[in-house]
């Protein structure tokens, strides 16, 4: 469950402009490219910087191998390193928080993140992809990680399946129905109008 390679990308040039969207972070992980492809969606609705989450050790690629070794992270609470570094992470106002579940949980590396970075007094807002059982516990730990932020209304999709060999799905009629259900989203918990 490694995160796919992607630099700190700025606002592209459909994102809205001005300075909501300039104070806005979108962070992921993404095992497959539906995480991100979210994270893409709701940059193109709201604007924002993108980062992908990378470790500096990143997962073994063979997917049952790292299911086990993030099963002794989430034992052991084990936090992996982070090689992703996020510059002044005081200019944001809005941090969007993405990520698969993974064993029913916030996998490591969001903890990681959640832990390393204070987001006091900040909109936290969580979007998550799933093998179709739902968030789990996920979504009520970034509450518990982030006590002084307001954590709003997540928003979670059925993405792939990569234990049954269905990993990117976000493309076609499932693009289409993913972002329409992004906008209503953002509309819902007041980001956009």
């Amino acid at each position: 469950m490694s995160c796919t390679p992607v630099k700190q990308e700025e606002a592209n040039k459909d994102a809205p402009s001005g300075k909501k969207s300039e104070r806005t972070l979108i962070v992921y992980l993404s095992r497959t490219n539906n995480t991100k492809a979210v994270a893409q969606i709701i940059q193109k609705n709201v604007g924002g910087t993108l980062v992908a989450l990378e470790l500096e050790t990143p997962y073994p690629e063979h997917y049952q191998t790292t299911v086990n070794q993030v099963a002794e992270e989430n034992r052991t609470g084990y936090l992996p390193p982070l090689k992703t570094k996020i510059d002044s992470i005081q200019k944001y106002d809005v941090v969007f928080v993405g990520f698969p579940t993974w064993g029913m949980q916030l996998p490591p590396p969001m903890k990681s993140f959640l832990k390393q970075y204070d987001l006091s007094g900040k909109k936290v807002i969580p979007f998550n992809t799933n093998g179709g059982y739902g968030i789990g516990s996920s979504f009520q730990t970034v509450k518990e990680l982030c006590p002084n932020s307001e954590v709003l209304d997540g928003f979670t999709v059925k993405g792939g399946s990569e234990r049954d060999g269905i990993l990117f799905v976000m493309e076609g009629d499932k693009e289409v129905q993913v972002q329409a259900e992004v906008k209503k989203w953002l509309k819902k918990i007041g980001l956009t109008n």
